[in-house]
């Protein structure tokens, strides 16, 4: 029963910040599996926006949000985090959570959505003024 649950979305001003939560259970080791953040808008394909390897050590981001969103993650609560800074209205999407076993040791790259075989829910934020 793996189940994997987001939070932390909403409404906020252009320029403002938010801190997504996604946890994790039913993975016998959580630190086996990369972790990773994507988002869709309305009418449009699920984009990557960022990954983190076993450890938090090694995050990857796509040109879009890299110096303004922050991926992390705590194992020992089985527990992966976005923050994201200085948010602009084309931010605005539902945010989904999704782990790939062992996927940037074996691979090397975040990859795409039909790559991941674990989601969240999604979360909704909206940025407007």
């Amino acid at each position: 029963q793996i189940q994997v649950v987001e939070s932390g979305g909403g409404l906020v001003q252009p320029g403002g910040s938010l801190r997504l939560t996604c946890t994790a259970t039913g993975l016998n080791r959580f630190d086996d599996y990369s972790m990773a953040w994507f988002r869709q808008a309305p009418g449009k394909e699920r984009e990557g926006v960022a990954c983190v390897n076993w450890s938090g050590a090694t995050t990857h981001y796509a040109d879009s949000v890299k110096g303004r969103f922050t991926i992390s993650r705590d194992n020992a609560r089985s527990t992966v985090y976005l923050q994201m800074n200085a948010l602009k209205s084309d931010d605005t999407a539902v945010y989904y959570c999704a782990a790939d076993f062992e996927r940037l040791r074996r691979l090397g790259y975040c990859g795409r959505a039909a790559d991941y075989a674990y989601w969240g829910q999604g979360t909704q934020v909206t940025v407007s003024s």
